[in-house]
């Protein structure tokens, strides 16, 4: 296993969520230069080739855009896969896989492959959020585990610490306002299968242009769910307000149940509390892979490494896939997945003594191109692996941001599975004029109620 560390290049390596940042001798006049992109990941490919250089991603549409009735079309339609890995190989290429992908290899090698194709460093953002994420990288700092000095791009292109590597991947850039309809599904280890539709609205306020930390009261970000389907669960939902001190998150957290005219105020919203129509199979803090504080946890930066990541995922996306065609019994169909040889950075998470979390133990791979988490290898209390989580995601080239379209939570010890943020059968992702007014425990309630008065099926 080639480990990169981190430490040679840009001080400590290990430290802790709630260690305030020393003033930081960053070279933020670095990023977008000859070495670093402007979001800090190594310009250059590696030395063998199979990761090639980023020339500045994908910034326009491609011509198949405008034929695709604003689904995005693969512009690497063209690649064949230059190999794949299977539980007969994976002893090969162990040293590029996760615990967790080799178990999953493991657990069913008759059906789970990995194909693997061309790296496509397809990561780009707006030039406005590179140039904020250079403005953050000297000043943006982490006091008791509390998000300071820091604006509308990653607060810490040049990380030194693991929670400063996982804030990027909460703050990663997206458009400010998104409404997106989706399914879940849960299937069972017989290979029988369950879904809810659900509705999303998503505030993102930290990104915008003339973003200010104090002005915003440290909200960084407004989430807003239903469920639509099953008619049982119509109108259950929840809205969850991220914030940049971690002791203001459970003081923004609402739920609405059935029978419920207004939200109730649900503290304990946030972390391990198992998400709405999963099962048991996530937690809240598994959202957007990982979503929420981080004071629960201590954090290691272990380093930086070569992984095969799921990257690209544009077959995933595509509205000719059926959803039957896309949930296998037992994990998705791997002819529909495409995976890429990236960088990322390793992450390890322990329960901090005296915190109690349903996860333990968690380990953290995020790309460095975008700061996405790609892949989360769960632990249970005596440490053995419990989930594998990945993240499929394509490039929204009209946008310039990241947008996951498939995210799982592979459970080892129950044989089971869930995927989530499936669309392929609804309407595309929208981009509404909605303002922070529009984003409160009265709105959870009146956006629901159709649901829950069986308005709509």
């Amino acid at each position: 296993m080639q480990l990169l560390l981190v430490a040679c290049c840009f001080g400590s390596a290990a430290a802790h969520a709630g260690e305030a940042a020393s003033p930081k001798a960053v070279d933020a006049a670095a990023l977008g230069g000859t070495q670093l992109t402007p979001y800090g990941a190594e310009v250059a490919g590696n030395r063998d080739g199979t990761i090639p250089a980023w020339n500045g991603g994908l910034t326009a549409a491609p011509p198949c855009f405008a034929a695709s009735h604003g689904r995005y079309c693969d512009p690497y339609a063209d690649d064949r896969p230059l190999y794949t890995i299977t539980a007969a190989n994976a002893d090969e290429y162990a040293a590029l896989l996760s615990p967790g992908q080799r178990a999953l290899l493991a657990a069913y090698p008759e059906t789970f492959r990995m194909r693997v194709f061309p790296t496509r460093r397809s990561f780009s953002n707006p030039p406005a959020v590179y140039a904020a994420s250079a403005r953050n990288a000297p000043v943006a700092v982490l006091d008791d585990d509390t998000l300071k000095h820091a604006a509308t791009g990653v607060p810490f292109p040049i990380p030194a610490t693991g929670a400063e590597v996982l804030w990027n991947h909460r703050l990663r850039w997206r458009p400010l306002v998104t409404d997106r309809v989706s399914t879940q599904f849960t299937v069972a280890a017989d290979g029988g299968a369950s879904s809810t539709r659900q509705h999303e609205l998503v505030h993102f306020d930290y990104g915008a242009p003339d973003y200010d930390l104090r002005k915003a009261r440290g909200i960084l970000l407004r989430r807003m769910q239903w469920i639509e389907q099953p008619a049982h669960l119509g109108g259950v939902g929840v809205l969850l307000i991220d914030a940049a001190d971690p002791d203001a998150f459970a003081k923004r957290c609402w739920q609405v149940d059935p029978g419920d005219r207004v939200a109730q105020h649900v503290p304990s919203l946030a972390f391990d509390m198992p998400a709405i129509g999963s099962e048991g199979l996530r937690t809240n803090d598994q959202l957007d892979t990982y979503f929420g504080p981080l004071n629960r946890y201590q954090l290691e930066l272990v380093g930086k490494r070569e992984m095969i990541v799921p990257a690209n995922s544009y077959a995933l996306h595509d509205a000719a896939m059926s959803y039957s065609t896309l949930i296998g019994p037992h994990h998705l169909n791997p002819d529909l997945t495409r995976y890429e040889l990236r960088r990322v950075w390793v992450v390890d998470a322990k329960v901090r003594p005296g915190v109690a979390h349903r996860y333990p133990h968690r380990r953290f791979y995020v790309d460095e191109d975008g700061w996405q988490l790609r892949i989360v290898d769960v632990y249970d209390a005596r440490d053995r692996l419990w989930q594998v989580q990945e993240a499929h995601t394509l490039m929204a080239y009209d946008r310039q941001f990241e947008l996951p379209v498939a995210q799982t939570v592979y459970d080892l010890q129950s044989s089971r599975y869930l995927v989530y943020g499936l669309n392929n059968e609804e309407t595309e992702v929208a981009y509404p004029n909605l303002d922070t007014g529009d984003f409160g425990p009265n709105d959870l309630a009146r956006r629901g109620r159709p649901w829950r008065e069986g308005g709509r099926s």
